[in-house]
């Protein structure tokens, strides 16, 4: 071995005379030799300590011949944002990773040169809850200059929100203000994702291409190298037959909530508890026949758009938003109509949000009386997007069926009823009609893997639904953690959603405790976060114990005061200040013992 050590003397690599000395210290040995002589060497040098940086220069190669690509996703837009650029750079010849926010390796980022980002803004400005801990490394004192990286980022949102895809702002300026170069303007996207994300992709691959020297491709036509799709997907859903909806509110109760219970025989389609199932909705016959009647238009006028011909009244049932509104549309409608009220209205970005969360297309029409043709509203409106719906059952328990819980969704507009395109559409299936359906997977959502770990979940109103595939889970495989459950409605008699189950799972000892909140039966409003700070010390007990923890339901209110409550106990019980007991709260997310699945 001291001869192999004077070849190395002064070496970070061997070549010339010093590989010749080698070949001949090697030269004769057999083959079964030098397999040997190589795991004797190899474990020398795992023996001798860390890898030298003589393995740098190794790295900081492939590092600058490869586009990465990194999503953060709340409910997999953003995902399919990456997917789509993957397949896109793969087909011009690019050498491509795709990696999920909190799976990236942040010291990895100075070596990075080439970098693309697609990440959502979640309602009031919030980033997706796998984005949380990168975040907090770009805007902290670790983060490093990165004056060798170029990137691009695409931002999603929905600009009925105030904060109309602020995270994606706010991680273009960092990146820029550390150091890095744009490949491409930023782009921010609203609904209609397709309309944003195709223009962005083209220019930030092309950009990639020409900084990492690719070669150009024969032919100008982009071919996907991904195989045809194989089975049922969001482009390929499943006719699901319905076999059971049932209401499980009172019939006195102004809330209608059903559970669905879904046939996903012969699909192929195969779900974990956490995941969703997207629906693909049509909007309601009478809401169309409104639409057209209010605007003045023939429902059976055809309009080409995309290479599709259909009739209006088609385009309006099958294809088009007509529930929901974004700030893009009204701009480019009241363009063309030249509405200076419209105009007025969209310049006051309160006034615009306000008028977004309350009112649909056909309030628009009504107010604004927009005269545009068939082919003009076609090309305009949003494309109809599918919905998500939280999954409340487990394979285990319940074999090729999915179940659901769904809540009407109802506003008033000016003493008129509005309601959602695909909760209502739900709620009226009969048994024995058929949804397309398809699965969403939700990694970040998931039981912990240990059995013997304690779980908490706190899901008020139809946010319990993946609790109950929770519980039906864990009885299944006989998970020895207990679980405790958060549980929250208006009204204890008329909305106590899945009561009985809940009762019997207490009695068989799979559910260790229940506690409930119902708002309106005491002449004080009383919510979950209330009966959580009253079991504050139970509930920490638990976390030291190695519980999970797990919040379902509305990302607006809800899921932000439950969050401020967690906080609030951390630092009672522990005598944390505020900011100790929000980092304590993040490194569980960072662990993965703090999930949320909000919306």
């Amino acid at each position: 071995m001291r001869a192999l050590n004077e070849v190395w003397e002064g070496a970070e690599t061997l070549e010339g005379a010093r590989l010749e000395e080698l070949d001949r210290l090697l030269g004769g040995l057999s083959a079964n030799a030098l397999y040997w002589t190589a795991g004797y060497v190899h474990a020398r040098a795992r023996a001798a300590g860390p890898q030298p940086d003589a393995a740098q220069p190794a790295k900081a190669s492939a590092a600058a011949a490869r586009l990465t690509i990194v999503y953060g996703s709340q409910t997999g837009n953003a995902k399919r944002v990456a997917e789509e650029l993957k397949e896109r750079a793969e087909s011009q010849g690019l050498n491509v990773r795709v990696l999920r926010a909190d799976a990236y390796p942040q010291r990895e980022l100075a070596e990075e040169r080439a970098l693309l980002i697609a990440i959502s803004t979640q309602g009031d400005g919030d980033p997706p809850d796998d984005s949380r801990a990168l975040l907090r490394f770009l805007n902290s004192a670790r983060a490093p200059k990165l004056p060798n990286l170029r990137f691009a980022v695409i931002g999603l949102g929905d600009s009925s929100y105030p904060k109309f895809c602020f995270i994606g702002q706010q991680l273009d300026a960092r990146l820029a203000e550390l150091g890095g170069t744009r490949l491409t303007a930023r782009a921010d996207a609203d609904v209609d994702v397709e309309r944003v994300a195709g223009p962005f992709a083209r220019g930030a691959i092309d950009a990639a291409k020409t900084l990492l020297e690719v070669p150009a491709t024969r032919g100008a036509k982009v071919t996907s190298l991904r195989p045809a799709p194989v089975g049922h997907s969001r482009s390929r859903p499943f006719a699901a037959q319905v076999l059971a909806n049932q209401r499980i509110t009172a019939n006195d109760s102004e809330l209608r909530v059903h559970h669905l219970e879904l046939d996903l025989t012969g699909s192929g389609l195969r779900y974990q508890p956490g995941d969703a199932l997207g629906i693909w909705p049509q909007q309601h016959p009478a809401l169309v026949a409104q639409v057209l009647a209010t605007a003045g238009l023939d429902g059976e006028t055809a309009v080409t758009h995309d290479d599709q011909e259909l009739t209006l009244q088609r385009w309006l049932g099958e294809k088009r938003e007509l529930t929901r509104l974004s700030r893009a549309a009204l701009v480019e409608i009241f363009e063309r109509t030249g509405n200076t009220e419209g105009k007025a209205l969209v310049a006051d970005q309160a006034a615009c949000v306000d008028y977004l969360a309350g009112h649909q297309l056909l309030d628009l029409i009504a107010r604004f009386q927009p005269r545009l043709s068939a082919a003009e509203w076609v090309s305009l409106l949003p494309p109809l997007q599918p919905r998500l719906y939280s999954i409340a059952s487990s394979v285990r328990q319940v074999g090729d069926e999915v179940h659901l819980t769904v809540a009407e969704r109802i506003d008033q507009v000016d003493g008129e009823t509005r309601y959602g395109v695909a909760s209502r559409q739900l709620l009226e299936l009969a048994e024995g009609a058929r949804v397309p359906v398809y699965i969403e997977q939700n990694d970040r959502f998931r039981l912990p893997a240990d059995a013997t770990r304690d779980v908490i979940m706190i899901g008020p109103g139809t946010g319990v639904a993946p609790f109950r595939a929770f519980v039906q889970e864990r009885a299944s495989i006989g998970a020895r953690g207990r679980d405790w459950l958060f549980f929250g409605h208006r009204h204890l008699r008329r909305e106590f959603l899945y009561q009985t189950e809940w009762i019997a799972a207490l009695g068989s000892g799979r559910l260790a405790r229940l506690d409930v909140a119902f708002s309106r039966d005491q002449a004080e409003r009383r919510y979950v976060q209330h009966v959580l700070r009253e079991r504050g010390r139970e509930l920490v007990e638990w976390i030291d114990g190695g519980a999970h923890l797990y919040v379902c339901g509305d990302a607006t209110r809800m899921a932000k005061d439950v969050h401020q409550a967690l906080i609030e106990i951390l630092s009672a019980v522990r005598g944390q200040s505020l900011d100790e007991a929000t980092a304590e709260l993040d490194r569980l997310a960072d662990q993965g013992r703090y999930a949320r699945d909000v919306y």
